[in-house]
């Protein structure tokens, strides 16, 4: 019975909470003169809180022509915010900053979404070793991370001193099918000083850029190192749901001046990988087992961080050169 009450009570709160923003709204637009997306834009600087909050009112409000703008097709974009203005009554060549505003932020609405289904497809295409574009892809990643030392032969042991648990490294693609090689391909090619460096470091800790000082003040004698190839896949997972639940928007829509590509993505995989790297050896853990642990501790971190509307994860990071509006 008081679970029944609480809920009851709930829905009451909620019910009420709506139509008293309702009722602020309408004497809001009676005092300024303007609707809530008009304030918006013309009071929040652009970026993460000014798309954040144009999504918002967007997928609350009551008109169905508003909840369904945050989905259509970006071809169709400049038609909705047309059919917007003439639905808020707003003249565009009075207030031509208005569908300006509201076209960069619902290419970036717009485009997390056809992202998220982009990362989405990868994922769930399996590795298939009879498809010779997946092969070719393999075999790049090892010659980028690998470069001075040929690979024997495609079924090798060799795989395991990039990272991977076996000789046939298809196997440890299940989890994240194709989505765990693009972004492993990607950060050994962009960047490929930096991942060599933290291949090195992965497979001898103690021989990583940290001083012998620095080794001693950590107490990092006894450092362990990781599975390279195994916890880049890790990390696209962290990656994977960090965008899928909407933590990462506030990232792209501060790097992105308009739709955000897979490129964005990849990008943001490859400062996680740089990140996590320094982490895991700051956090020093005493072996493999406590994985898990550093994980973990290391995505309640970089949540923490993308709850600052203001926050660009890595505007400066070498694979991202490019691509950042900042």
């Amino acid at each position: 019975m008081k679970h029944f009450l609480r809920m009851l009570f709930q829905v009451c709160l909620y019910f009420y909470c709506k139509f008293l923003w309702r009722c602020l709204k309408f004497v809001m637009r009676k005092l300024t003169g303007r609707c809530e997306l008009q304030r918006i834009c013309y009071s929040t600087k652009p970026g993460a809180s000014r798309t954040m909050k144009i999504e918002t009112s967007l997928r609350d409000s009551k008109s169905k022509l508003l909840q369904t703008s945050v989905s259509v097709h970006p071809d169709a974009i400049e038609k909705t915010i047309e059919d917007i203005m003439e639905l808020k009554k707003i003249n565009p060549d009075i207030n031509p900053q208005l569908g300006i505003s509201l076209q960069a932020c619902l290419l970036q609405i717009v485009g997390y979404r056809n992202l998220v289904a982009d990362v989405e497809k990868l994922r769930r295409e399996p590795y298939d070793s009879d498809d010779p574009q997946h092969e070719e892809m393999l075999l790049k990643l090892w010659k980028f991370l690998k470069p001075n030392t040929p690979l024997e032969s495609r079924i090798s042991k060799q795989w395991c001193e990039i990272g991977f648990q076996g000789d046939d490294p298809k196997t440890d693609f299940r989890g994240m099918g194709l989505l765990g090689l693009y972004n492993l391909q990607y950060f050994a090619e962009r960047d490929a000083a930096a991942a060599q460096q933290v291949l090195s470091d992965s497979l001898h800790p103690k021989c990583s850029k940290f001083s012998k000082a620095e080794w001693e003040k950590k107490r990092m004698d006894k450092a362990i190192g990781y599975s390279f190839a195994i916890v880049g896949i890790n990390i696209t997972d962290l990656a994977y749901n960090l965008l899928v639940s909407g933590a990462l928007k506030t990232h792209f829509y501060n790097i992105a001046p308009e739709a955000p590509t897979l490129s964005h993505f990849q990008q943001t995989f490859c400062y996680l990988m740089h990140e996590f790297h320094k982490f895991w050896i700051e956090e020093d853990p005493t072996d493999i087992m406590e994985f898990n642990r550093v994980r973990e501790k290391f995505r309640k971190r970089i949540i923490k961080q993308l709850r600052n509307p203001d926050m660009a994860l890595c505007p400066h990071f070498a694979a991202s050169e490019g691509l950042i509006n900042m």
